[in-house]
């Protein structure tokens, strides 16, 4: 084909958009013939920027025809490049028509393979190298049918009769779908179709504020301009990572709504399966989470140093059995150069900031009369010398574990370690242990066995077990036999542009992974929980509390007998708040914890600082546990998931519903033994409701 124009470009010609092909399948009930994909694609453009498109099937959709009555002169060229079809669009820019070119180009079947764009005066020269899904330039027969439709998309006047929720015309569709929004959607349709509405305007508001960059960029405008777009841009891509993840959780719950359902059995079917053997579990010896039923108290915050601890708690002993408490965490116990216990020195030397070893004795004891088990929190990663060696670095230790810098890991220079390399993560503040050594791990045994034995310590909380390997927490629990036990190992969700991935199945299976590390014989934090939880109550994101497969998307999703849950600590919220819960929300949290399976742990400052109802709206929630029978392997069946509602039932006993939006088990038709189900406690954005006796 000849060309009319030059498909060179002048020389301040920026790159800007780079697309990958995209796959296949079926969307909703449409069949394959019809629609190729529709499903959020990343463009990458060098600077961050991000795109929406989808491929739809050319031969099967009819095409509205338009002329170039906005000014657009489309041009094809298979003979400049080897390897792709080069495309020169020139003519009147308009608003978002970058994404309608690349939009048109994705749904005529093609891969943008890179792009060049320029605009000057209100025009435009964008020149695109394009390849069909198979690698290859695009055939001259082809070339009047894709123009037809590119023109087609970018019109202002009419529209493809392709489905609307492809999103070119974003800032349309989200206008036609303003009834949805505020609202819960009125079926799983809607739900997508709204999603990649809100997710192609995002797309559409990015995009010019990239061309608005280059505009800025190429007329010199001032620093302070410039920056003031770029921070657009930044928040820009964040709103549509934001997008992105809700259409992700959209078509998870799609696939999992698609799932076959389970026929109805039989009498006879159901006896059956009542002889049949049970389904393997996740197995292992050991301490975990204990019975299963536990409910954990952490027993103090970051100021707890200052009110003799030890004493406070003993006046509050029968209010936290009262409570439903089994059993409470208690601070570091030893000798610490911090008050709060963190960085230890004598490990014997039990009279610290909280108060004295005999008060610890007695608080202990009077613990164990109403059934709680006291757990220690155990800090072994690390340990603060008493004075400075020969070398003048600090590790010479003193008291009844008189170790030297033999006893620091090597990679601990500041130290002057003659160890073992650390084996895990570093923390920088003390020297690092070397927990390799037999008779390193021999003087902690003995000494955690003091604690059990002689003190009365029931379990351990490890902290800071990133910093060793998991197989040493075996060791120690094997050695001293713990009711419970579990680790802090607090991981990093994932975050794109700011915004927490919906997906975080990767940084769930680290903290799994690292119980699996101690043979099964140690719970951990459920971290995942505690990320996934707050940005779904705090952004009004509650689609997020599902995973892909239908479950919590936790730990306790996972592996929920290893799964301690929580909403804050001493080290996220307290006075440290290094990530803490958004503090309106927190009763829809503990609603979750509380109901779901996992084994809960209630901080110390929720219940004792508490000014607005919260220690209210915990006792009952504990009492619903309670009367249940909930505990860390309870089922959860969950019944919605959207933007502004998630309900689940438990167990088929109690069920709950967090977010502003509108659901009830009863109007839902839930039933237990033929009853409808009762409210037994609600609040800010929350209720529950459990079977009726």
């Amino acid at each position: 084909m000849q060309l009319g124009r030059s498909q060179h470009l002048p020389q301040n010609c920026l790159p800007i958009v780079q697309v990958r092909p995209l796959q296949r399948r079926c969307v909703g009930s449409l069949p394959c013939q019809q629609v190729a994909a529709v499903r959020p694609r990343r463009l990458s453009s060098g600077r961050g920027g991000l795109l929406v498109a989808s491929a739809v099937d050319m031969s099967a959709t009819p095409i509205s025809s338009t002329d170039a009555a906005d000014g657009l002169d489309i041009l094809f060229d298979n003979s400049s490049d080897p390897e792709c079809t080069v495309v020169t669009v020139e003519g009147k820019d308009k608003t978002h028509l970058l994404m309608s070119l690349t939009g048109g180009f994705s749904s005529s079947g093609l891969t943008v393979i890179s792009a060049s764009i320029t605009s000057d005066d209100g025009r435009v020269l964008d020149v695109f190298r394009v390849q069909t899904a198979d690698g290859k330039k695009v055939p001259e027969d082809q070339f009047a049918l894709v123009r037809e439709h590119i023109l087609s998309v970018t019109s202002s006047t009419s529209r493809s009769s392709m489905p609307a929720i492809y999103g070119i015309v974003a800032a349309a569709e989200v206008e036609r779908l303003k009834p949805l929004k505020g609202q819960a959607a009125q079926n799983e349709v809607d739900s997508l179709e709204l999603a990649a509405a809100e997710m192609a305007a995002a797309a559409a508001e990015l995009v010019a504020t990239e061309r608005e960059i280059i505009s800025l960029r190429q007329s010199n405008a001032e620093s302070r301009l410039l920056q003031a777009k770029e921070a657009a841009r930044t928040e820009a891509a964040a709103g549509l990572e934001r997008k992105m993840a809700a259409m992700q959780a959209v078509l998870a719950a799609r696939r999992n709504m698609a799932a076959a359902p389970e026929k109805q059995k039989s009498q006879a079917e159901k006896l059956l399966d009542t002889l049949k053997p049970p389904a393997p579990t996740r197995a292992a010896a050991g301490a975990g989470s204990g019975s299963g039923y536990e409910i954990l108290l952490q027993g103090f915050n970051w100021e707890s140093h200052r009110q003799r601890l030890y004493k406070q708690l003993s006046d509050r002993v029968k209010d936290i059995s009262d409570a439903g408490f089994t059993a409470i965490w208690m601070p570091p116990p030893s000798d610490s150069v911090s008050p709060q216990g963190y960085l230890p020195r004598d490990l014997y030397s039990l009279d610290s900031a909280y108060g004295s070893e005999g008060e610890l004795r007695d608080l202990i004891a009077n613990f164990h009369q109403h059934n709680i088990k006291v757990i220690a929190d155990i800090v072994i990663n690390h340990r603060c010398a008493n004075s400075q060696g020969s070398d003048g670095k600090w590790n010479k230790f003193g008291g009844r574990l008189a170790w030297d810098a033999s006893a620091i890991c090597s990679n601990n220079p500041a130290f002057g370690g003659r160890g073992s390399p650390k084996q895990g993560d570093d923390y920088a503040a003390a020297p690092n242990i070397d927990h390799t050594q037999e008779r390193i791990r021999n003087d902690i045994i003995n000494w955690m066995k003091y604690l059990r034995n002689s003190i009365g310590f029931d379990g351990w909380r490890f902290d800071f077990v990133r910093g060793y390997l998991g197989s040493y927490c075996k060791q120690y629990i094997d050695e001293t036999v713990p009711a419970m036990a579990f680790g802090e190992y607090w991981d990093s969700c994932e975050y794109t542009d700011g915004v927490l991935n919906y997906n975080q199945d990767a940084h769930r299976q680290r903290t799994v992974n690292w119980c699996d590390s101690t043979g099964g014989t140690s719970a951990a934090f459920d971290f995942t929980t505690k990320g996934i939880l707050q940005e779904a109550v705090g952004r009004r994101e509650y689609w997020r509390l599902v995973d892909s497969q239908g479950r919590p998307p936790g730990v306790m999703g996972m592996w929920p007998s290893r799964a301690i849950t929580f909403i804050d600590n001493h080290d996220t919220g307290s006075t440290l708040n290094h990530w803490p819960f958004p503090s309106r929300n927190l009763p829809e949290g503990y609603a979750y914890i509380l109901t779901h399976p996992g084994t809960p742990c209630v901080f110390y400052d929720h219940l004792y600082q508490d000014d607005g109802g919260l220690r209210k709206c915990i006792r009952e929630l504990l009492f619903v546990r309670k009367r249940n029978g909930l505990n860390a392997r309870s089922k959860v069946v969950v019944k919605k998931s959207a933007a502004d509602v998630y309900a689940a039932l438990i167990d088929d006993k109690v069920a709950v519903k967090l977010g502003p939006g509108d659901w009830s088990p009863n109007h839902s038709g839930v039933r237990v033994n033929g009853k409808e189900l009762k409210l037994a406690s609600s609040g800010f954005q929350y209720a529950v409701w459990e079977a009726q006796s």
